[in-house]
């Protein structure tokens, strides 16, 4: 199941949020070019906010999991990457998201992201699909997991039918994973061989995940065909990187 799961986290994280908002453009260089950074006003930012959410849904059930962490790690690059001094931001990111994993005030963190968004329809969209996607990651959405989600859901007056769709459209995707290549294969896909260490293969794998990855920067202005082929090609990445982790344990 592991492999699904990447695939739904790492290649298909935004293909449904963004569906059918492929032009929308809030987020770029232009839009954050007079930001001042602070942690301060990052962590007050509607960006911001979303990463202590973020936090929040990935700590819920007790832990945050390497696919998780792997998750993150690409979604810090890819907000500060619109932000001045990126790397700047990253860090402070970082901190947000350390401090905000422990804390319990879920409602007010969603809804003080639901006042600077202004209850726009499409943000909520986009930063629900995010969070219900994150939850899927470990296999299946716990309790603790459905409780943190519902809540915020809730805060940011997010439709419940339009919840139980997105929902429900990964239980459907998990359900219908299509069936593993040879490791031989595996090995060719990822562009490696079977004498290289597991370090050259996570390396070869990173590289082609953010060549193929549609994430939130550079997915904004893309066709739906482009985020369908995509998305399939990031699965048959992550497919084979699963394989070759399982056959070297």
């Amino acid at each position: 199941m592991g492999n699904l799961l990447l695939f739904l986290l790492l290649g298909g994280v935004f293909y449904y949020i963004f569906k059918s908002y492929s032009r929308y453009e809030s987020y770029s260089k232009e839009a954050f070019k007079d930001f001042s950074i602070s942690h301060e006003a990052l962590k007050n930012s509607e960006l911001g906010l979303f990463v202590a959410l973020v936090a929040k849904v990935a700590k819920a059930d007790g832990r945050v999991d390497a696919l998780e962490a792997e998750l993150v790690g690409l979604m810090f690059d890819d907000i500060s990457s619109v932000f001045p001094e990126p790397e700047r931001t990253k860090q402070i990111l970082k901190d947000i998201f350390a401090k905000e994993k422990n804390k319990n005030n879920v409602a007010q963190t969603a809804q003080k992201l639901s006042h600077a968004i202004k209850n726009n329809p499409q943000k909520t969209q986009q930063f629900m699909g995010f969070l219900i996607q994150l939850a899927f990651v470990d296999g299946e959405v716990s309790s603790s997991e459905e409780e943190v989600l519902q809540t915020i859901a809730q805060a940011l007056a997010f439709d419940p039918k339009l919840y139980h769709a997105i929902f429900d459209r990964f239980e459907q995707m998990m359900q219908h994973q299509s069936p593993k290549a040879s490791l031989d294969d595996a090995y060719a896909l990822l562009g490696v061989s079977k004498n290289d260490d597991m370090a050259t293969i996570k390396k070869a794998y990173r590289k082609l995940i953010r060549q193929y990855h549609p994430d939130i920067i550079k997915s904004q202005g893309k066709s739906e065909e482009y985020m369908q082929e995509a998305t399939a090609k990031t699965q048959e990445i992550n497919q084979a990187y699963e394989m070759i982790k399982e056959a070297r344990k």
